[in-house]
């Protein structure tokens, strides 16, 4: 049960603290309000959280660092999450658990599966006020970042009166590795989300949180969850809202699962005979070694920027639970789905900087504009084998973006809106389409234009942003401390984490993301449906805007993926 800090690392701990418990006054079993160091029961045993502060100075409760399932490890490893058992003593919640082990990144543990709850809303015996909740899923491709207090901390979204809890979920083959049968069924990471869910349900409330208000909210790769919890059974009944941040479905589906898996086994040293084989040696391999196997899969530069995705489950008859059971555009257009109010867009230049990975390595330049048919589709996320339909699709990629020119700065912006396009763009804009089409409530549809003095990606040899990428948007809904400044009222950016923080909370509570307003929310955000195409500019104010953005852009990509043959780009 101990993670980094030590939770529960010395034996006399929990019988020192139960008795300084047993000492307290009884309020504080459920109050922050009597101590630097609240201390909660829960149904699974007593948590004791820290104090931290938000953006405006009010106090809030965190709880970092507890776990939602058993350690994923030796004969768990493979397998889907099981959960957590009770604990004896105080487990010591006030530092952030280890993030799943992840590519070239040391100091992770396998040990990774806790998750972060912060509220002001702890009840003190005063009943449970049933406040909403709020769940985000990270992002990061599938095999990178974490949901720790660093890289998402809460000290913004926490002005606003909500629960927030934030998991790790596993990551890179440890996560969703499959071989496409019963030996290794794969999406454990979505699996762990769905348990995270589950958590939240039978836990949330001796937080002050509302198990029948639940929104789930996610970025890049935790966006393609969101919209993949909508579809599954597993998830069904556990939330009511969603919220899907630059991330999509239209190439989420792995096409050959146990063709991956023999690769990975192949990267490790391991026999690629058989599933059990190839199972049986992973088992006993070191987790890095296998998180670190992903890059094994780049095939251009970092390219393709998604290698760990959802694996489609069979029936195996054994009565076990299957995440994804149909393709995931097919079963939006079906109806079959949990309708909810939805949230979704992206930011107005998403992946374009890796144009400048392109450009920054003259060979490579070169080599994509001679040998485009095949590199495209690594790329741009597209059926990779060489065939006659991918190569028309190249061709007309490459006409309609480049002008049939070669890559070069000359056209490093129309290589740029290519990698957003088909990592980003058309993937968000696709569901929210069908959705506004056929869901039962409102999709309201978004574009991120607001620009700051800080990004994730800077204009070559400069400190000037390159436009507003992927993940710009949650510098202002999360202090990210290992990145970016935290943001007081004497910053040009307060404004828009005001409103940021206020629209997304508004959303929680209600399905309505206008719902209140004051002086940062100026309009009403009106959904998109089918009789009228609109979304919401989030600049350096609020600008209603009619039509779609990109529109020819989109219709040039669902010209070449009709929904008819939507199986292609996967």
């Amino acid at each position: 049960m101990a993670h980094q800090g030590g939770a529960m690392s010395d034996p006399r701990q929990p019988f020192v603290l139960l008795l300084v418990l047993l000492l307290a006054p009884l309020s504080c079993l459920a109050s922050c309000d009597c101590t630097s160091r609240p201390v909660v029961s829960t149904p699974l045993g007593l948590v004791r959280g820290s104090i931290m502060t938000t953006i405006d100075g009010k106090n809030f409760s965190a709880f970092r660092g507890i776990p939602y399932a058993k350690p994923p490890v030796a004969e768990r490893r493979f397998k889907p999450p099981s959960p957590v058992e009770p604990w004896n003593g105080i487990l010591d919640a006030t530092v952030d658990g280890p993030w799943c082990p992840q590519a070239e990144k040391s100091g992770g543990s396998e040990d990774c599966l806790f998750l972060n709850v912060y509220t002001s809303q702890l009840s003190g015996g005063r009943g449970n006020p049933k406040t909403p909740v709020l769940v985000v899923f990270h992002p990061g491709a599938f095999y990178s970042m974490g949901g720790t207090s660093d890289q998402f901390g809460p000290q913004y979204l926490m002005n606003e009166d909500i629960v927030m809890v934030i998991p790790n979920y596993r990551l890179g083959a440890l996560g969703y590795l499959s071989t496409g049968d019963s030996i290794m069924r794969g999406n454990y990471g979505f699996k762990d989300q769905a348990e995270v869910l589950r958590w939240v349900n039978k836990n949330i409330a001796v937080f002050g949180g509302d198990p029948e208000n639940v929104t789930i909210c996610g970025y890049g790769a935790g966006s393609s969850s969101v919209l993949l919890h909508m579809l599954s059974t597993m998830s069904k009944g556990l939330f009511h809202r969603a919220i899907a941040m630059s991330g999509g479905v239209q190439s989420i589906v792995l096409k050959n699962p146990l063709e991956q898996a023999k690769k990975t086994a192949r990267l490790l040293n391991c026999s690629d005979d058989s599933s059990q084989e190839i199972y049986n040696c992973l088992k006993n391999k070191d987790a890095q070694e296998i998180a670190d196997s992903t890059t094994g899969f780049f095939e251009f530069g970092s390219n393709p920027i998604l290698i760990s995705k959802a694996t489609v489950e069979n029936d195996h008859g054994d009565g076990g639970e299957r995440f994804l059971t149909q393709d995931p555009t097919k079963q939006f257009l079906s109806g079959n789905f949990t309708h909810v109010p939805l949230m979704i867009g992206t930011t107005k230049d998403e992946f374009s900087w890796k144009a400048l990975e392109i450009l920054a390595n003259n060979s490579a330049a070169e080599e994509m504009s001679k040998n485009f048919r095949e590199i495209f589709p690594i790329c741009f996320l597209y059926e990779d084998e060489e065939t006659s339909h991918s190569h028309k699709i190249s061709t007309s990629l490459r006409s309609f973006y480049l002008h049939d020119q070669s890559i070069t700065n000359n056209t490093r912006n129309q290589l740029g809106n290519l990698f957003a396009d088909s990592i980003t763009n058309f993937p968000v804009f696709r569901p929210a389409l069908i959705l506004s089409k056929i869901s039962k409530f409102p999709v309201y549809y978004y574009q991120f234009t607001y620009q700051g003095r800080y990004s994730w990606i800077h204009a070559p040899g400069t400190t000037t942003p390159y436009g507003v990428v992927h993940r710009d948007d949650l510098i202002y809904l999360f202090y990210i401390s290992t990145r970016f400044p935290f943001f007081n009222k004497d910053d040009p950016e307060y404004m828009t984490v005001k409103r940021m923080t206020k629209m997304w909370s508004n959303f929680v509570k209600t399905g309505n993301p206008t719902s209140e307003k004051d002086d940062t929310i100026n309009c009403d955000w009106k959904p998109l449906t089918s009789s009228h195409k609109q979304y919401m500019e989030i600049g350096s104010q609020l600008t209603m805007r009619k039509g779609l953005y990109y529109h020819d852009r989109m219709s040039e990509w669902s010209k070449l993926f009709p929904l008819s043959c939507d199986s292609v780009h996967q």
